[in-house]
């Protein structure tokens, strides 16, 4: 029986699941993968290992509590980084979160896809930012107007560049599963 619709990468592959603050990739890597939202370190599902950035702002809030969330941001992102680049290094597939807003941070996890002979591929949540926005509050993570603005003026281009290839839009509300083969 076939459990639904399903995007099948080469074995060692790097799949970024990409959107705007709020727009719903740790919801899509819950569904799929199980994740609860509690993980401290990435999470292997089989050959692949699933990477969200909550894993590192869970794995840091005991030691960063205490400091402003100015302070832990940019040590949670720099951990977030390290941990995919680390797993891409190793030889995993793998499937993680990140905002995509960061150009010279997806020309680096391409960069070391590459460098083991696999390849980088994104799967963009393109949604309003008014639903992004509303999403950052329903789950009570808001990050500033001007950090979440700075995120939609890089967004818009990524979706155009995408649109222009030979992207789909296929719906993650609809996806089933991501499969490496």
């Amino acid at each position: 029986m076939d459990p639904g619709p399903a995007l099948r990468y080469p074995a060692g592959s790097l799949v970024l699941v990409a959107g705007l603050p709020g727009a719903g990739k740790s919801t899509l890597l819950n569904r799929l993968y199980g994740l609860n939202g509690e993980e401290t370190a990435p999470v292997h599902a089989g050959e692949v290992l699933v990477i969200d950035s909550r894993q590192s702002r869970n794995w840091w809030a005991r030691f960063l509590r205490p400091l402003p969330v100015r302070l832990r941001t940019p040590i949670v992102h720099a951990t977030h980084v390290w941990r995919i680049g680390r797993a891409i290094l190793a030889g995993h597939g793998v499937v993680a979160h990140t905002r995509g807003t960061w150009p010279h941070i997806l020309r680096l996890f391409a960069w070391l896809a590459r460098r083991r002979g696999g390849r980088l591929h994104l799967i963009l949540i393109d949604v309003a930012p008014e639903t992004a926005r509303a999403g950052q509050f329903s789950r009570g993570r808001v990050v500033t107007s001007a950090t979440f603005n700075r995120h939609c003026r890089r967004w818009r281009p990524l979706i155009d560049r995408a649109r222009g290839g030979a992207g789909q839009d296929g719906g993650a509300g609809k996806l089933q599963a991501i499969r490496f083969t």
